[in-house]
């Protein structure tokens, strides 16, 4: 009983720092059901060859720069967004440097990456390339967690154009930057093979809804504008 009360006042204490389950939205507010983009590449098909050749290019990047980043790309952690998107927002984005940014990003991210894409991995329950094709990827800790997680559409590729968009509303002069560099956060998950080219660009398309639902959410906003202000107040002292 006491063990309970003590995990329970842990979870409380997370809720109450953090925003309540790390989402600004409820599963209803969010662009939950985003089945209207269509179903993935039929076997077959020309999209599914298509599929197929850039899984294929992929692997041909693993060992490149690009696939060294892409590696990285697969930690959707907080503090990694941050750091990878710090070269495109022209700033170092930490919990210690920009507390008000990193608050606004921790509790936004998943209403992209999970709630926004739920419903249609859950429908179609597409087979990830790397299990589809029995072969290992550059990120093997994460393989056996996501083996039989819906593969369409990405999560990753969703979360990674919403927060490069929340991050152009505070800093607008680099929004070109940042668009690129969401675009390529999600582009990395055919490169390691967790997700099919399709489900990267139906990921990105599902990433595009979600920042008009979260302006209609007055805690999100009311965070935004912190957010706006902090980076205000820092780049007056650079």
């Amino acid at each position: 009983m006491k063990r309970l009360f003590t995990i329970t006042a842990l979870l409380f204490a997370a809720i109450v720092c953090y925003g309540q389950s790390n989402h600004y939205l409820t599963k209803e507010q969010a662009p939950l059901d985003t089945t209207f983009i269509g179903p993935p590449p039929a076997f077959g098909s020309l999209l599914f060859e298509q599929d197929f050749h850039m899984y294929q290019y992929g692997k041909t990047l693993r060992e490149t720069p690009r696939g060294k980043q892409a590696v990285k790309d697969a930690n959707t952690s907080t503090d990694n967004i941050l750091e990878v998107f710090s070269e495109a927002f022209g700033m170092k984005l930490s919990k210690e440097d920009t507390p008000e940014i990193y608050k606004l990003i921790a509790t936004m991210k998943e209403d992209a990456g999970s709630y926004a894409t739920r419903c249609t991995k859950n429908l179609y329950k597409r087979t990830r390339p790397y299990a589809l094709y029995n072969e290992p990827t550059p990120v093997p800790e994460a393989e056996e967690h996501l083996r039989h997680n819906g593969s369409y559409v990405s999560g990753h590729s969703a979360t990674g154009v919403a927060v490069s968009m929340v991050l152009a509303c505070i800093n607008p002069e680099r929004q070109n930057q940042l668009y690129k560099r969401g675009l390529d956060f999600g582009e990395s998950r055919w490169i390691v093979g967790f997700h099919h080219y399709s489900d990267v660009k139906a990921g990105q398309m599902v990433g595009a809804l979600v920042l008009p639902a979260l302006m209609n959410n007055k805690d999100f906003m009311k965070q935004l504008d912190k957010a706006r202000k902090e980076f205000e107040k820092l780049s007056k002292k650079q």
